[in-house]
């Protein structure tokens, strides 16, 4: 739904851009019109999409305020004096596209302790019955950067395929205890769903009012 959404609103801006090179006012202000039309139909049809049910996350993690409205984490929670967080984005293949869904997401999980500069990273498949580490890194702490995950300072660490079974069944049972396993599958899933819904109308609107000429108002 996602895709041919997107591709029905580049065809129509796309056909407009044929009409422009005809030249003159009349024809600019044509243009204007049709894409205005052709972003508000685009709009009306994303809002009338359903969203998923809505899903809590497990108990022992709380949703970050304004989540939806960044790229920061999306859930947190504490495992003694260390605080854990969750970043989450779609990791979508073929067959995802033409169906709409999201069987993988890709996760970062980021787990900080008090008076250390940098962090220990762990970057994620999750699946909705099961997790696979990809990497473990050292980054700088979420504190020191506003939310965002940074590039490792320095060395990133081995390939963990490369690593000995021992270590890397270490590494799963250490973020299974913080919490991180397929049980967040569903929450994030949704989660995710709605975030892209949201940034999809915000897109349609703001940029209609752009070529209306009009500012969005505060907080659109």
């Amino acid at each position: 739904m996602w895709k041919r959404t997107l591709l029905g609103a580049v065809g129509a801006i796309h056909h407009t851009r044929s009409l422009s090179t005809r030249g003159g006012a009349t024809i600019s202000s044509a243009v204007d019109s049709m894409i205005l039309r052709s972003l508000k139909d685009h709009y009306m049809e994303v809002a009338k999409m359903n969203m998923p049910p809505k899903v809590s996350p497990p108990s022992s993690f709380t949703i970050v305020k304004g989540a939806l409205d960044s790229e920061g984490p999306v859930l947190k929670r504490n495992h003694g004096d260390e605080e854990v967080s969750i970043y989450v984005m779609r990791l979508a293949n073929v067959d995802d596209e033409q169906s709409g869904a999201m069987d993988q997401l890709f996760v970062h999980v980021d787990v900080s302790k008090p008076g250390q500069k940098e962090s220990l990273n762990f970057l994620c498949a999750l699946y909705e019955d099961a997790l696979g580490i990809h990497s473990v890194s050292m980054r700088p702490k979420l504190q020191q950067s506003d939310g965002y995950i940074l590039a490792p300072t320095e060395y990133a660490g081995p390939v963990f395929e490369e690593l000995d079974e021992k270590m890397r069944d270490a590494f799963h049972n250490y973020i299974a205890e913080r919490g991180i396993d397929d049980s967040l599958f569903k929450f994030l899933q949704a989660w995710l769903y709605v975030k892209q819904h949201r940034n999809l109308m915000r897109w349609f609107k703001t940029a209609g009012l752009f070529i209306d000429g009009k500012k969005p108002a505060t907080g659109a």
